[in-house]
């Protein structure tokens, strides 16, 4: 491929620049059998699309040959070592590199001289491959389509249980007038970039390049940009769709929805719709990841001697024993009674934490049941905080 010419081979592909070799390997079966001449027949652009997929792949599946793509944005077999047009031993101009378009007339001095020509060459020669010039080649091929947020607020109840729910969501899709191409078609006009030249000038420093126009492709001519989407081939429009909310789900947690994102250009992949939730929280019961924690009140007499008593749960009302001398603030544990977890099919548990609660004593009576009490049970609760407080 000659130098000056750049194709964004990953968007090619359809992968990420990232991607491991088994990847590339994969999307590059996956698309070669759709635009397969043999079941495209006489369709010029499916034979043109299935040219650019093996030249995207002879390059990305050899790890040489990927190296130097990825480090100068194109691959040539004539590029020689330490980059194009390089000599190998002097870092000067070398073989491989085309010359013409470039405008020399701001260097001063001479290679002979030992002026600023070299040097400078090198510096801006460097610059330029790196991505220091000022004119961009935008990606070509088929590209994915942005990911979308949407933020729902959840009952309690639905959060633990599932629901289903109706979204309405404006989302980036094919332009109906110009069905994506991005133009009304009919009569074609000059390129505005290139001014219906068909390359465009690329500048590092003082060094001119002169690469393929990206607007028009090299033909010098563009179709009139869509009014409606304005030459983007997209427009928002809202659409509505049922999404399942599965059990278990808690405020943060992320729910994606498969491509009901943007829609892809030309040809790429639909993103993703991503539902951040926003649960309510409930009066009693208090929940912390999987587990849910609840008070439980009980009388003197039922922690004294223990005790069977009703306890709320996500299920409904169940017993619990409370052992005797269970003291206030104390936990006991209900397993697998708690929220329903996105990660397994097991369910937090339920923390259940006494309250004692001490009556009120309104009768002499009361007081002298507690009093007897008092002298049967001697002992002092606060002797330790005695024992600090000597030290």
């Amino acid at each position: 491929m000659p130098i000056g010419t750049q194709k964004d081979y990953y968007a090619i592909l359809n992968v990420d620049r990232s991607a491991k070799p088994e990847l590339i390997r994969k999307s590059y079966r996956r698309l070669a059998r759709k635009f397969h001449p043999d079941f495209n027949p006489n369709n010029k652009a499916a034979e043109e699309k299935f040219k650019q997929l093996q030249e995207a792949y002879d390059v990305l599946s050899d790890e040489k040959k990927r190296q130097v793509y990825d480090q100068f944005g194109f691959y040539s077999d004539n590029i020689p070592p330490g980059g194009p047009g390089v000599h190998p031993s002097t870092g000067g101009p070398g073989p491989g590199f085309d010359f013409s378009g470039f405008d020399f007339s701001d260097f001063g001095g001479t290679a002979e001289k030992g002026g600023g020509f070299g040097s400078t060459f090198r510096d801006l020669f460097s610059q330029f491959f790196s991505g220091g010039g000022r004119e961009e080649v935008e990606p070509q091929g088929p590209s994915r389509g942005e990911d979308l947020e949407h933020r729902l607020h959840l009952g309690f109840w639905d959060a633990i249980r599932g629901t289903s729910v109706r979204l309405t969501i404006a989302r980036p899709q094919v332009c109906g007038t110009c069905r994506g191409t991005g133009s009304t078609g009919g009569v074609s006009v000059a390129c505005a970039r290139c001014g219906g030249t068909g390359k465009a000038r690329r500048q590092a420093g003082a060094m001119q390049f002169m690469v393929t126009c990206p607007d028009c492709g090299g033909s010098g001519k563009q179709q009139r940009r869509c009014s409606t989407c304005g030459g983007s081939g997209q427009t928002r429009r809202p659409e509505s769709f049922e999404v399942k909310i599965p059990p278990g789900v808690d405020t943060g947690s992320r729910i994606r929805v498969a491509g009901k994102g943007g829609v892809g250009k030309t040809g790429g992949a639909a993103g993703d719709l991503y539902i951040l939730t926003d649960v309510e929280p409930h009066p009693y019961f208090e929940r912390k990841g999987d587990n849910i924690y609840v008070k439980l009140p009980v009388t003197v007499t039922e922690a004294a001697l223990g005790a069977k008593v009703e306890v709320p749960t996500l299920d409904g009302m169940t017993t619990i024993k409370i052992p005797p001398g269970t003291q206030s603030g104390q936990k006991l544990r209900l397993r697998e009674k708690g929220a329903p977890s996105l990660r397994s099919s097991m369910r937090g548990d339920q923390f259940v934490e006494v309250q004692v609660m001490v009556p009120r004593v309104a009768d002499e009576r009361t007081k002298e049941i507690l009093r007897e009490l008092a002298r049967l049970n001697p002992e002092d609760p606060r002797q330790q905080l005695k024992a600090v407080s000597s030290k």
